[in-house]
């Protein structure tokens, strides 16, 4: 059995940059429980749960849908940066059971190198749409929330995303320069 790996906090720039992201992901989460609060709130006040625990306090939430669409989105891309500096994201560990560790640190400053090209384009790619979501005055139906608002922080995963990209590639170059350890 092999021994756990310890993570080792990182310094400097890349520090700070880790302190970020892993604050930016904490926030996606504290996203996806406010959509889930909202949602328990919405199922319970059509159950009319709500009335009978509180007389008066059937209320549900008007624009629900809206605001779960948006909030799962912005959550789901705060984590993505958090998932490449930690070495989270899917892997296929079948095709690299039996190789080496030279070639496990090979594949993963390639990996690396297209994290850092996919987050690239699709920062530029959605700052055009939100540009375009925004000149359009494109809005949520029932609550009339701008659509290019939830582009912000996506946007900010997003280059976020690249600065964890760029730290994995330096950190997998080096890996591979010492031969994969």
């Amino acid at each position: 059995m092999e021994a756990p790996a310890i993570h080792t906090r990182r310094t400097g720039w890349t520090g700070a940059a880790e302190t970020v992201i892993t604050a930016w992901a904490i926030l996606g989460g504290v996203m996806v429980l406010a959509v889930v609060g909202m949602n328990v709130w919405t199922v319970l006040s059509a159950l009319r749960v709500w009335g009978t625990i509180f007389p008066g306090a059937d209320i549900a939430f008007a624009g629900d849908f809206e605001l779960t669409e948006m909030g799962i989105a912005i959550a789901a891309f705060a984590f993505l940066p958090y998932c490449q500096l930690t070495g989270a994201n899917v892997t296929a560990d079948i095709f690299t059971a039996r190789a080496s560790a030279l070639w496990i640190a090979i594949f993963a400053l390639v990996a690396s190198i297209v994290a850092l090209l996919f987050g690239l384009l699709l920062l530029y790619s959605m700052y055009g749409g939100m540009l375009s979501q925004r000149e359009y005055n494109y809005a949520t139906a029932i609550l009339q929330v701008p659509i290019w608002w939830a582009y912000l922080p996506c946007l900010l995963s997003l280059a976020l995303l690249a600065v964890a990209s760029f730290i994995t590639l330096v950190e997998n170059l080096g890996k591979t320069a010492r031969g994969g350890t």
